[in-house]
This record gives C-alpha cells, structure tokens and sequence, in this order.
C-alpha cells in the first residue's frame, strides 16, 4: 500500500503531480509522481513502505487544491470470473471498514466502466459483510475501489472525515429549474466544500447581506436569495427578471471592481472572467478592509504553470492580509463545476 492514487480534472494531472510532490517534499516523504494525460489522476509512489499512511496522516484533504478524491493502496489485476473471491482474499489482511465506494476516472474509459460498478457493487457489498471485512457505520476506513477497466481495481483506504464528501469528488447536486444558469451550482458546491454543513445555518443565514459582483445573469445570486439573504448584484449586464421580482435583490449597473458597499456585508460573491491576480486583489481588498465576513471568487487559471501561479496568488493574499494585521481562514479548491479555474474561499477571523 505505497501508493496514493488521486482523482484529479482531465487535463489536470500534471497539477496533482506537482502539488502532492511539493507535499511530500515538505514532509520529507521520498517517492516520485506520475500522472498521464487525460487519464484524470495522478499517482505518488512512495519509497517507504509507510509513505502513503504518513501523507494521509499529516495532509488535510480539504486543503489541497486539485485532488477530487485521494486513496492509498496497490492495484491488484482480476480475473474475467469470481472477480468477489480474489477480492475478498486480497483484502484479509486489510482492517476492516466502514464503508465502500466503487469509483472510476472521470474519463471516457471510466465513464464506460460506471455500468459494471453498478451491478458489481451490491454482490460485493454482501460478501464483503458475510465475510467479516465491512462493517458499516464502524470506526474502520473507507475502502475505495477505482476500477482502471474490469481486469485492474485500485485498492485503496481512506479516512472516510479526511477525504471526499462525495464518491470520486463528484457532488451529487440537482440544477434548480428556478436558476438562470449552470454557474449556479458552483456556488452551491463551494459551500459544501468549504463550509460544514452543520454551520450552514449560522454562516448562511436568513436576513444577512451579500454583493455579487459579475451577477449577470444572477446564477450565484439566486443562491444567495435561495438562502434569503438581501443581494446587491453588480454588473452592467441584465439579470434574470424572477430574481428581480423576488424583492431581495437590488441591481447596479457598475463595474464590479470598482463597486464598494456603503456598509460591510455578510457575503462578497465573484465569478467575473479576469486576470486571476486581478481577482485575488479584489479578494484580498475585500477581506483586509472589512468590508465582508466572507467571500467566494473564481480564479481563472493560465495555460500553463497553472498550479505554481495559483500558489502564487495565494501566498500573495496571506501576505496582504498579514501586512495589515487581518487574521484570515483561506482555502482554494478545483470543484467539480470548475473548468479552467479554481474557487477560493476567505473568511475573516475576529
């Protein structure tokens, strides 16, 4: 079990390689990454035989940024046939655990494999309970299997609190029909990724205001009215006229950079397509002069060296806020619903 596997965005596995080896550089963990383009994760093999348990261990999952889902075990070949007892065998060594998810790659070839993994899963959910090695509810591990193709399963264990919310990162999240666009559920995923859920109702609460800056055509904003919260959306662009009928929102037609609230607000919201240094100096901005609790804003990322610039901006921003003494909670995470960006997450401490 030398091997973490990581889930990552196709096109994306050279940022996973560079980050977990950065990581394991930190932690003076040896080993080497590799990651194949277009196969949608990336891999740290480790030379010590403990690598990957001391990397799980002393990484937090929620605060990497381009891993979707991350395991560690080996790979281990099947056969055409009774695939259930090579498994069952293979893994009479392994603690027993406390629940199971069937993964593939979010690629062509694992899209293919999401029928198999269905039928296979309640057969082997069954053997795995009968045979002693699942306990659901326990205090054990996650087991993951990520099926490469029918012949080839990764193995691997997980913290089920130290990992993905969902199976291979991907958020089970329904389009509201109400929502004028898809840029809405971006939102929605941040708060799941970023806020507990138990937190939602004191961090996301009724009656509190926001600024939506880039609103048009109001996908985030209807989140935030979702949420009923009153929303200053500003953008010259039009918004959706059932959000304006809502009574919660007011429109502004201004440049969103240049906007400041005539008093601090609860939420500062921003998905507007700029320079990503131009946007983390919003963020910043926004954060060290108060006038937000919290914000979320879309980072769009360069062609290339995407994650030493996202780095980049990030140390940036803590070094802003330290200058003027703000005490700051910041995260960075490529959702799901991201493309070719990444969503940063900053909230004000005291």
């Amino acid at each position: 079990m030398n091997t973490l596997l990581l889930h990552c965005r196709p096109g994306f596995e050279g940022e996973v390689c560079a980050e977990i080896s950065e990581q394991a550089a930190r932690l003076e963990v040896a080993g080497y990454a590799r990651g194949k383009a277009g196969s949608a994760c990336g891999e740290f093999v480790c030379l010590d035989a403990d690598g990957a348990q001391r990397l799980m261990t002393h990484l937090r999952f929620q605060q990497l940024i381009f891993p979707r889902q991350w395991a560690r075990g080996s790979y281990l070949p099947l056969p055409e046939q009774d695939r259930i007892s090579v498994l069952l065998q293979y893994l009479a060594d392994y603690p027993v655990c406390s629940g199971l998810w069937l993964e593939v790659f979010d690629s062509n070839d694992g899209k293919e494999l999401s029928t198999f993994c269905r039928k296979f899963e309640a057969p082997l959910r069954k053997a795995l309970v009968a045979a002693g090695r699942l306990r659901e509810g326990g205090s054990g591990p996650r087991l993951l299997l990520t099926f490469k193709s029918g012949r080839e399963v990764f193995v691997g264990l997980a913290d089920a609190k130290n990992s993905a919310l969902w199976p291979m990162g991907i958020p089970r999240l329904k389009f509201p029909r109400q929502a004028p666009s898809r840029s809405t559920l971006k939102l929605e995923e941040a708060w799941h990724h970023f806020i507990p859920r138990d937190q939602w109702d004191k961090r996301l609460a009724e009656g509190m205001t926001a600024v939506d800056l880039g609103a048009s055509p109001g996908g985030w904003t209807w989140q935030l009215v979702n949420r009923e919260m009153h929303v200053t959306a500003v953008d010259n662009g039009p918004m959706a006229e059932s959000l304006m009928g809502s009574g919660m929102v007011e429109h502004l037609q201004a440049d969103g950079f240049a906007f400041r609230p005539r008093r601090p607000v609860d939420w500062m919201v921003c998905d507007i397509v700029e320079k990503p240094a131009r946007n983390a100096a919003l963020l910043e901005t926004w954060i060290g002069e108060g006038l937000c609790r919290e914000a979320v804003v879309n980072l769009k990322l360069p062609m290339k060296q995407r994650y030493a610039e996202v780095t980049r901006l990030l140390e940036r921003i803590a070094d802003g806020l330290a200058e003027r003494g703000v005490k700051a909670q910041i995260g960075c995470k490529q959702l799901y619903h991201d493309r070719e960006e990444v969503t940063c997450h900053l909230r004000r401490l005291g």
